[in-house]
């Protein structure tokens, strides 16, 4: 959601972004970049200043499972979609298929998933980390941690600078929810009975963990608070 507690949706369908006002209208924020079809944006996060931070790794126009075949118009970039001139850029193109992404607490580290593993053993499988300029842009990119044998998707932050990332396609024992510090070492596993699809904190104080699993929804509460707002 943006800071005015309006729902900023990636769709594969449509490959689209939109904004979904309170009286349920719905605003198309980007559907094209430099006159070229979006791929299919697949996650996305507003920056307390309403930027809006966003992947397009294609998932929707691999296959007919989650959207319409298509040919690729566009590379697999990060975009930022800046909420005066609403006019994008792209703010990282090295991703194989940037997937999940989240603000630290104080919004001077943006991470990045790259799901490129989904392409075979050779591609990436990581979630990395850059510096956030004051002009919005990316630098200092580097690997946070490396999910093999498994993968990420979706990740969120906690208030203390942990990073929560779901995760799966690892083997036995894998399948959850992997917590890591602020240095990438895995603190804590939630251990759930299919891969982590995506995630968030919920709840008056943000310290219940929503996680989505394959046609489930599970919760717990856990002794952090998320970082996401409102």
């Amino acid at each position: 959601r943006d800071r005015q507690g309006r729902l900023v949706s990636c769709e594969h369908d449509s490959r689209r972004v939109t904004c979904t006002e309170h009286d349920g209208s719905i605003a198309v924020l980007m559907d094209r970049f430099e006159g070229k079809a979006l791929n299919a944006p697949n996650d996305v996060v507003v920056k307390s200043d309403d930027s809006i931070w966003f992947t397009d790794p294609g998932y929707g126009i691999l296959m007919d499972y989650e959207g319409h075949r298509a040919p690729f118009e566009l590379d697999t970039h990060v975009y930022r979609l800046d909420p005066q001139t609403m006019q994008a850029e792209v703010v990282a193109d090295d991703f194989s298929r940037p997937n999940g992404l989240c603000f630290s607490p104080d919004e001077s580290l943006l991470y990045i998933v790259d799901t490129g593993h989904s392409d075979g053993p050779d591609h990436p499988s990581n979630i990395r980390v850059f510096d956030v300029t004051a002009g919005g842009k990316l630098t200092n990119g580097r690997v946070f941690t490396d999910m093999r044998p498994g993968g990420s998707d979706g990740i969120r932050a906690d208030r203390d600078g942990n990073i929560w990332s779901g995760a799966g396609w690892g083997g036995e024992g894998f399948d959850g929810v992997h917590c890591f510090d602020p240095d990438g070492t895995l603190i804590g596993t939630i251990h759930l009975p299919a891969p982590c699809a995506n995630l968030c904190f919920g709840g008056l104080k943000k310290n219940r963990l929503f996680m989505t699993v394959s046609q489930s929804l599970f919760s717990i509460y856990v002794e952090a608070n998320g970082a996401q707002s409102p």
